[in-house]
């Protein structure tokens, strides 16, 4: 089972295992002009149990009264099976709430992970483990908008990439 922060601490996932030190950076998806190094909480921590391209809308009932539920797309479902993550550890005190509604922790100076990174495995099973919803949808779009318009609390990760396989563009539908 993939394992949540314990109190005081934040997790970052990457695909990359090597990790030693985090040092700030401007993304190459970042909407700011700032160097950070990004780190989640519990709550957000399940929105990145996914490769790093892959498009996903997750959602949740702000009372908490509601299910919470992450949808992909069919296309990705591959590349999520075979895709090994890796989960570091951090000291929260080295971070800040990141927006005046926090998603995200940012550290604007270089932190070091509490010890090795923890391998994540089967990206599938752990939604099912924390009784979280996985979709599989043929299209992401419609998913997004029915959540914006039920006023769910929500994630939108990398919506840009919906509509793209992990291998490129496909085919127009005809």
């Amino acid at each position: 089972m993939i394992a949540l922060p314990a109190p005081g601490e934040l997790l970052h996932f990457s695909e990359d295992p090597s990790i030693v030190a985090f040092v700030p950076h401007v993304a190459a998806t970042a909407q700011q002009p700032e160097a950070y190094v990004w780190a989640v909480d519990a709550l957000n921590s399940p929105c990145y149990w996914f490769p790093r391209q892959c498009p996903r809308v997750c959602s949740w009932d702000p009372a908490g009264s509601g299910p919470r539920v992450h949808a992909v797309e069919q296309r990705w479902l591959p590349t999520i099976r075979s895709t090994t993550l890796w989960s570091y550890r951090f000291a929260a005190d080295d971070f800040e709430p990141f927006g005046e509604r926090p998603h995200a922790y940012v550290a604007t100076h270089p932190v070091e992970p509490l010890g090795p990174p923890d391998r994540v495995g089967d990206l599938v099973a752990p939604h099912e483990q924390h009784g979280i919803e996985l979709r599989v949808l043929a299209e992401l779009e419609p998913s997004f908008t029915q959540v914006r318009e039920r006023g769910l609390e929500f994630s939108g990760i990398r919506i840009g990439n919906a509509g793209i396989g992990p291998d490129g563009p496909f085919p127009t539908r005809r």
